[in-house]
Parts: structure tokens; C-alpha cells; sequence
């Protein structure tokens, strides 16, 4: 199992164009985020399908991560990339790809 000293946390987050968001970390890290509507299904994730209100993606100062008006918030050490999703629930990193684009 890998050690995790500390928990990272969000600081800013960015929409880079429809269903993409930049994450900026307290350590400095970012990762940019692709979200693909449909690949999984829950009652949370069905507003996201509509890009003007995954655009409405805040962060949560409390608790270190995004989240968005219907409470929907993602894991911070998922994001950051210290662990892989059990369940991804649509959202992938893509910052290698981000970032050459």
C-alpha cells in the first residue's frame, strides 16, 4: 500500500474548453481533468453531461478538492495522481495530452 504523508489540495481550478478542467495543487502539481459524459451513470454525475454545468466546478476550500452545486466532489489523491480510481466514474487525466494540444 503506498504512504501518504499528507493529503493534497486543490487551489484553483480552471475550464480548459467543454468537459476539461485544470487543477492546481497546493504542492504545485496540476492535472488536467477529462470528464466523458455517459461512461457511468448516477444521479450525480447526470448534470455533468450538460458542459455549462460542469463549468459551474468549484473549489472547496474545506475540503481540498472540486466539487459542484449538487455537492458531486472527487478524491484529491485521485486527481493529484497518488492512487488510481476504483470506479473512475468518467474522468480521466489527461494532462500529457492537455498540455501538447
Amino acid at each position: 500500500m503506498k504512504r501518504i504523508d499528507r493529503i493534497p489540495c486543490v487551489k484553483g481550478v480552471a475550464i480548459l474548453r467543454p468537459y476539461v478542467m485544470r487543477l492546481l495543487f497546493d504542492d504545485g502539481v496540476v492535472r488536467d481533468i477529462l470528464y466523458v459524459p455517459g461512461e457511468a451513470d448516477g444521479s450525480l454525475l447526470e448534470p455533468l453531461g450538460d458542459p455549462e454545468y460542469f463549468a459551474q466546478v468549484r473549489v472547496d476550500p474545506e475540503g481540498g478538492t472540486v466539487v459542484w452545486p449538487n455537492g458531486l466532489d472527487l478524491d484529491p489523491l485521485v486527481l493529484h495522481g497518488d492512487f488510481e480510481a476504483e470506479n473512475p466514474v468518467g474522468f480521466h487525466d489527461v494532462t500529457s495530452t492537455a498540455l501538447t494540444q
